[in-house]
């Protein structure tokens, strides 16, 4: 201990130190600066309720140190804390300081140390966790007293260690003063590591993130709600001070807004009567993974689903559908009363509460027959979160996670049990046979909890169970930037922890669709219109290729097969004969310039011609085209060659002389009567200059079908026979 002469100099030397902590103490803490630009009163203490439970939390996430390492002694007792400390207010406030005492365990117990607190004192151990978190918030505080409000309940164990503290204000003040010079800081918050401070850095930027009850009031009506609140909508929120609002390029029901607004916001009646829900956009973009996978029927089995925040955005996802949403693994009856009457102010009526835990449940599960999607939301590190003490109490998390978070991540003993629990969950998942589809979402952005886990269950899928197996799937968001397509083209969606949003990871697994269940168009839109989903539209007719494959299986009627095929038997035989007559005559060729993208030849005729029915095919005779009409008074359309492959063929102009030749289509005797007597004359045109090598056939022409290539035809022209 110090004697008077002693005592009486250091506190000379401390007292200039002690007027200067007011802008040293957490001058660089991102929440600090936040609250003095924003003109916040300085901070004056907590009530006592809070102390105890943050003391309790720190209590059970602190950093455990080998014995001869231990500075100070913690005991396993925890302290009695008190109703109030059920209330979310409360709880927040106490995860936050006992988070923040957790940063800086280390440098804390340094202060006490140094400033002979320990082991000077005689206080018990089990109050050790209490002096931590009053000692972060005393010098948080510039080491002032504690402001109480008058009908607050004191509590012993506070009251205390509060007195201890101000007896030794002038030591800590010192002590802090030299471990900030030893580590040349501007303040403590300096000293922590660079991940945490980059951490704490988003998380005093991030926009907040709230999704639109439409159970309850439609988007239109929420912008007009905000408007008249002062808010203007624009697109982006960055670095804006002002009252505004942006909707999500990936959610169509998000909204987002600048952190700084959230006590204003939640005091609009918009936020109070349930419309609008505060939730990270990881959750929104997993329930809108899920939504995009259904049909109107489909059910949904959510897994580790955390905050009922996100049970309630799926409910009204689908409010529209007859889908049924089974949420697992609420093991207490009591919350049964809380929930529904949580969901029933939400608007949400189609949520099913099943007490089994997931890795309990039977695959047989009648309840669950007509489940289609499972959205799997495994424990992670939820090391793309900015902002721990949300995501575990939003989450429902474990508070372990605290003490991740302090250092800066999990240990590798951690992160494999993490690991192995994700594989298992998400390898049960895959068991459900009538199941057609996982989404598996995290926060984290470790491989080793997101691809590994992935490939790993679908490497080591189940292939005896008689249903097609899983195959990874590309995401069913939308991809909004280049970085997001670049992220995605493995097929899994991430999004990278940034000064807008959280990091993400999210995998769709689907079946591989079964051949043998293989449905058409026309079957879709049948079931479709059974269900009344296609009131007020016609449908269309059927496609002319549809027609087309029906008229080819309609078979023709005997006479007419057996006329047209005589006729056929008989031109080919004559054209065979006059063919080998007219091989040695002289060459005479003409010209005839084809119009561009037709490869067809102009045929002249002088009479009107009938369309007869349709003859069988026959690539060694010309044959009409599909387009030729029957009207009368009308040039016959053009006739071409057809060739039975399209490939290369040699040809050698000739001359062909061709008498007339009837035809004795069979038609009513009444149109007959009015019509000539059809004549055919087949003109062959050939080429201005005969090129070396082969010329190509033009084949015949579907309708509305282009030749693939302009070459001019080869074919010798003949005279008109009088």
């Amino acid at each position: 201990m110090f004697n008077s002469a002693n005592e009486l100099e250091f506190l000379e030397e401390t007292t200039a130190e002690i007027s200067q902590l007011s802008s040293l103490a957490l001058s660089g803490d991102p929440a600090c600066s936040e609250n003095s630009s924003a003109g916040s009163p300085e901070k004056t203490g907590y009530p006592d309720s809070v102390y105890i439970l943050a003391a309790n939390i720190f209590q059970g996430t602190r950093l455990e140190k080998s014995p001869e390492k231990a500075l100070i002694k913690y005991g396993n007792e925890p302290l009695p804390s008190s109703t109030e400390s059920e209330d979310e207010s409360f709880q927040r406030l106490s995860y936050e300081l006992a988070f923040s005492a957790l940063k800086y365990q280390d440098i804390l117990e340094t202060i006490l140390i140094d400033s002979y607190i320990f082991p000077s004192t005689t206080i018990p151990d089990h109050l050790n966790s209490l002096i931590i978190v009053m000692l972060y918030d005393f010098q948080d505080r510039k080491f002032q007293a504690r402001l109480l409000s008058g009908n607050e309940e004191s509590i012993a164990e506070v009251l205390e260690v509060e007195n201890l503290l101000n007896s030794f204000k002038t030591k800590l003040a010192a002590a802090l003063a030299r471990c900030r010079i030893k580590h040349d800081a501007l303040s403590i918050y300096h000293i922590l590591p660079e991940t945490v401070r980059n951490q704490e850095l988003r998380a005093s930027t991030l926009p907040l993130y709230a999704w639109i009850n439409t159970c309850k009031i439609s988007p239109e009506e929420v912008y007009y709600t905000l408007k008249k609140n002062g808010y203007n909508k624009v697109k982006s929120v960055l670095h804006i001070d002002n009252k505004v609002f942006a909707v999500d390029q990936h959610c169509y029901d998000v909204l987002i807004f600048p952190s700084h607004l959230k006590s204003d916001l939640l005091n609009i009646d918009l936020f109070k009567d349930y419309k609008l829900i505060f939730q990270d956009k990881s959750r929104s973009l997993a329930v809108h993974s899920v939504k995009a996978l259904l049909n109107m029927d489909d059910d949904i089995l959510m897994v580790n689903t955390g905050s009922w925040y996100t049970v309630a955005h799926m409910s009204v996802l689908t409010n529209n559908n007859t889908s049924k949403i089974f949420v697992c693994g609420v093991q207490s009856q009591a919350k049964d009363p809380d929930l529904k009457n949580l969901f029933t102010k939400m608007g949400c009526k189609n949520i099913e509460i099943l007490h089994e835990t997931f890795m309990k449940l039977e695959l047989k599960d009648h309840r669950l027959q007509k489940v289609k999607v499972i959205l799997l939301l495994p424990r992670c590190s939820g090391l793309g979160v900015s902002n721990p003490v949300e995501f575990i109490l939003n989450e429902h998390e474990d508070t372990d996670l605290l003490k991740d978070f302090s250092q800066g991540g999990p240990s590798e003993d951690k992160l494999h049990v993490l690991a192995q629990q994700q594989y298992e969950q998400l390898a049960h998942a895959m068991k459900f046979t009538r199941a057609q589809a996982i989404v598996y979402c995290t926060c984290s952005v470790y491989p080793e909890e997101n691809e590994a886990i992935v490939k790993k269950a679908l490497e080591f899928q189940d292939h005896e169970i008689k249903v097609q197996p899983y195959r990874l799937s590309p995401p069913v968001l939308p991809l909004c930037s280049l970085k997001e397509i670049h992220l995605s083209t493995d097929k899994f969606f991430r999004m990278e922890p940034s000064e807008i949003t959280n990091g993400c990871f999210i995998s769709v697994l689907t079946r591989e669709r079964d051949p043998s269940e293989t449905v058409s168009v026309k079957d879709v839109l049948a079931r479709a219109a059974a269900k009344g989903l296609l009131e007020g539209i016609e449908l269309g007719k059927s496609s002319k290729r549809e027609k087309k494959k029906k008229k080819q299986k309609m078979s023709l009627p005997k006479s007419s097969i057996a006329d047209n095929s005589g006729i056929q038997m008989k031109i080919a035989e004559f054209l065979s004969r006059e063919t080998n007559v007219s091989a040695n005559q002289p060459e005479t060729l003409t010209t005839k310039t084809s119009l561009p993208q037709k490869n067809t030849n102009q045929v002249s005729s002088s009479s009107q011609v009938r369309k007869p029915s349709k003859p069988t095919t026959n690539p060694l005779v010309p044959t009409i085209m599909k387009n030729t009409s029957a009207r009368p008074h009308e040039r016959p359309t053009n006739f071409v060659r057809s060739r039975p492959e399209d490939r290369m063929i040699p040809l050698k102009p000739i001359e062909i002389a061709l008498p007339p030749v009837i035809l004795p289509f069979p038609s009513p005797q009444g149109i007959r009567s009015h019509l000539p007597t059809p004549h055919f004359y087949y003109r062959w045109v050939g080429p201005k200059t005969v090129l070396p090598g082969y010329l190509s056939t033009p084949s015949i022409l579907r309708r509305g079908e282009k030749p693939k290539e302009n070459l001019p035809s080869s074919l010798p022209r003949h005279p008109r026979p009088m």
